[in-house]
């Protein structure tokens, strides 16, 4: 059942959700939180590799050095040319219960212009703590100014009718967990091709 505004609220009162910072009234819809645009960036770099073999058995390749890290300043732009895709992050920490699980959603405005915000990532598990990675892709035929600070996103909350016996933080096989920057694909972690 998903959360309404009324329960967000409480729910943060309680200190059950953690948004840090705390979101303003603005930020609250009806049914969701929206989130802000840190400003850090990965980017593959070009030239470092000419291919990535997705499979365990592809030898489990430095997926850290095929991205560059990129921050910029509060007031400057990162240009998301079309066709790019690149990682972002959110400026607020969620941290959830056994038993709530968080949805991303990009926002219909930017989606308009060509902006995906996530891939397939939109599923923030049970027991999440960190900031959350966006996975930008521009499909549109301009380039795109995204800006730190902008709402970039809105986060919202199911409860599920137990919690969770597998919490993202205690699973020792998190690779995510408790992140505050972009972090790239953490593939090669997995064993046995799960």
């Amino acid at each position: 059942m998903k959360l309404s505004d009324v329960d967000i609220r409480r729910y943060m009162a309680e200190g059950k959700i953690n948004i840090d910072p705390v979101p303003t009234e603005s930020h609250i819809g009806a049914m969701s939180v929206d989130l802000e645009l840190g400003r850090q960036f990965r980017v593959f770099t070009p030239g470092k590799a000419s291919f990535v073999d997705l499979s365990p058995q592809g030898g489990g390749a430095d997926l850290e050095a095929l991205m560059s890290h990129i921050e910029i300043d509060d007031d400057s732009p990162f240009y998301l040319h079309p066709g790019d895709f690149a990682l972002g992050i959110t400026v607020q920490k969620i941290t959830l219960p056994t038993d709530i699980v968080g949805r991303l959603d990009g926002r219909s405005s930017l989606a308009r212009l060509g902006l995906m915000v996530h891939a397939t990532a939109h599923t923030i598990d049970p027991g999440w703590n960190g900031r959350i990675t966006l996975e930008f892709f521009n499909c549109g035929r301009l380039p795109l100014a995204l800006r730190p600070g902008m709402r970039i996103c809105a986060i919202s909350f199911e409860a599920l009718m137990t919690p969770t016996s597998k919490s993202y933080a205690q699973r020792p096989d998190s690779k995510y967990k408790e992140q505050l920057a972009p972090l790239p694909s953490r593939i090669a972690r997995e064993s046995g091709g799960n």
